[in-house]
């Protein structure tokens, strides 16, 4: 295991940063997984307007979800979520970034 592996594990694995939620691919099986949230505010500029949204990111470990997809479901406190456009993995390949909207 790399430096950079396990310190992703130790960040995901705090209880403080990390939490459970549940990984569903498309027609498989429930997973559970542990998830970092960063729900934070964008930004995008349309023209000459800006537009504010709230959005809904989670970062998965690529060791828990091999090949996240649109539309594969997430659960977060009971929540549905579906992933909307294309996951992106960190220069490490250690941790896939996702866009949600409630399902």
């Amino acid at each position: 295991m790399t430096a950079f592996a396990a310190i992703v594990d130790a960040l995901f694995a705090d209880p403080n940063m990390g939490r459970e939620a549940v990984y569903i691919a498309d027609g498989g099986t429930p997973v559970l997984v542990r998830i970092v949230s960063r729900q934070a505010d964008a930004i995008t500029d349309f023209g000459d307007a800006r537009l504010w949204s709230e959005t809904t990111r989670i970062d998965l470990r690529v060791a828990d979800v091999v090949g996240p997809r649109p539309g594969d479901r997430v659960e977060i406190d009971g929540d549905a979520f579906l992933i909307q456009g294309e996951p992106v993995r960190d220069r490490e390949r250690l941790v896939w970034t996702v866009d949600l909207r409630p399902a």
